[in-house]
């Protein structure tokens, strides 16, 4: 299976001397295309830390990134820019929508700043995928939550990314909308062959994907495939504490 991201022997230390903490340590795997994996652990444990490093957000002190045939090691800040743009997808806690823009405009926004058109027939597939039809003249103070999240989502699909990295996605919603997106995330791997990397504290939400990693003191400690919110939820007791 080709994977789109692999770590090698990644570690991430912050700060220096004396008060140095070490966030990642070691940590090798690989994500295949057109798979869902979910990134659990209890609080400290280097899931932000994993997300950042894997989509280009941060580079690590030691090892590798590749993000398809890229290494990431050793490009500067402008050309890491560019790729994200181009080739990764993001889905935060916060929808980070801008307020001004219309529902259309606010999906759009990575191609605008790319300097890239539209493909107006996938951004209509996408805007009907992803339940906004009828909504796209709308701001975000006109949506719901949830369809501020199904919009961010949408503009995390525009550019027909490689990989879509979610940082608790469904974490400000209430459990019934949390459901409706995971369904849609589930839907955008299966229905698009879209791979999907999302950092979550729910055992609920890591059971909709296809395998869930499990990280421990900056480690992967476990991996699950086929999990149920019970399996995972069991094994984050084991772990320690929750987030």
């Amino acid at each position: 299976m080709t994977e789109v991201v692999r770590l090698n022997a990644v570690s991430k230390v912050f700060g220096k001397g004396q008060g140095a903490v070490a966030a990642l340590r070691e940590v090798s795997v690989g994500i295949p295309a057109g798979t869902f994996t979910a990134v659990m652990g209890p609080s400290g444990s280097g899931k932000s830390t994993f997300l950042h490093c894997a989509a280009g957000l941060d580079l690590p002190t030691s090892g590798s990134v590749r993000l398809g045939g890229t290494e990431l090691a050793g490009m500067g800040e402008t050309a890491l820019t560019e790729l994200r743009r181009r080739r990764v997808g993001f889905v935060f806690q916060a929808f980070n929508l801008v307020p001004s823009l219309t529902v259309t405009e606010n999906i759009t926004l990575p191609l605008r700043l790319a300097g890239v058109a539209a493909d107006r027939a996938w951004l209509s597939e996408i805007v009907r995928r992803v339940g906004l039809d009828g909504r796209t003249g709308h701001r975000p103070a006109q949506l719901s939550g949830g369809q501020q999240q199904r919009v961010a989502i949408a503009r995390a699909l525009v550019t027909r990314p490689e990989v879509v990295f979610g940082d608790e996605p469904t974490g400000a919603l209430d459990t019934m909308t949390a459901r409706d997106v995971l369904v849609l995330l589930r839907e955008v791997v299966t229905g698009l062959g879209q791979t999907v990397v999302m950092v979550t504290h729910d055992p609920v939400a890591a059971s909709y994907a296809d395998t869930v990693l499990f990280l421990a003191d900056g480690r992967i400690v476990d991996s699950m495939s086929a999990p149920s919110a019970e399996k995972v939820a069991e094994r984050m007791t084991r772990l320690g504490a929750w987030t």
